[in-house]
């Protein structure tokens, strides 16, 4: 009985702390589906990842926050607080996740596992050889509360990530991959630094305090692509 106690009264905290968010309330105005996405318009307004007209690939997608600021970036104009939700679009959006995802105007999505190779060669298909501009990955495994466990989770699903982009980026492109300080943070930091030019380690203000993630974000590919080119937000 002390155990649900303290569950209730922790789960209790967690909504009171949720609904007075700052964030939380500001996507809700905007008509945001999460929070998260100020995380990426943060990463993208630091390092000018995003522009009309570009290939971007969003990963781990559902619930459709991160789709929705990269289709509002795509928009032709500014359309302001809940605008470009609909209409055209200059750029194109792939998104892929497991779990299902409400359909946003002008996003291509696939459900799927994206360590399955039939997954992974629908996510090609949709792609048809283009080279894509920019990788998202919001991807985060099931956690079980085994350390060691977790740490390979983790790290496997962001290797994923960045094999992806090694042979689908333009050498200028960039991959922006969520990841958690651990076991798994130092070789993550390594793997980064051995496939990119320019890398760097952000924590969004909108990243909860308490939450242990953080982005890493590769710029400019060391070697492969499939266009050569400057890399995105990189200073001359």
């Amino acid at each position: 009985m002390k155990t649900q106690t303290k569950s209730k009264k922790v789960n209790k905290a967690w909504l009171h702390d949720h609904v007075n968010d700052t964030y939380v309330k500001l996507a809700h105005k905007e008509g945001y589906r999460a929070r998260a996405a100020y995380k990426l318009k943060e990463i993208d307004e630091q390092l000018g990842l995003i522009k009309p007209g570009q290939l971007v690939v969003d990963l781990g997608a559902t619930p459709g926050a991160w789709s929705q600021y990269l289709r509002r970036r795509f928009a032709p104009r500014d359309a302001g607080t809940g605008g470009a939700a609909a209409g055209q679009l200059n750029g194109t959006i792939i998104a892929l996740d497991l779990l299902p995802f409400e359909a946003i105007e002008g996003v291509t999505f696939i459900q799927g596992d994206f360590r399955e190779e039939a997954v992974l060669a629908q996510l090609d298909e949709a792609v048809a050889g283009r080279p894509v501009d920019v990788v998202v990955s919001d991807m985060a495994p099931n956690l079980s509360g085994i350390g060691s466990a977790d740490a390979a989770r983790i790290e496997n699903l962001v290797e994923l990530a960045v094999d992806f982009a090694q042979h689908r980026l333009t050498p200028g492109g960039a991959l922006v991959a969520k990841v958690f300080h651990g076991a798994s943070y130092d070789p993550l930091v390594a793997l980064f630094r051995k496939t990119f030019r320019v890398v760097k380690a952000i924590k969004p203000k909108a990243s909860r305090d308490k939450s242990a993630e953080t982005f890493l974000v590769g710029i400019g590919l060391k070697t492969g692509g499939k266009l050569a080119g400057k890399p995105v937000g990189a200073s001359e």
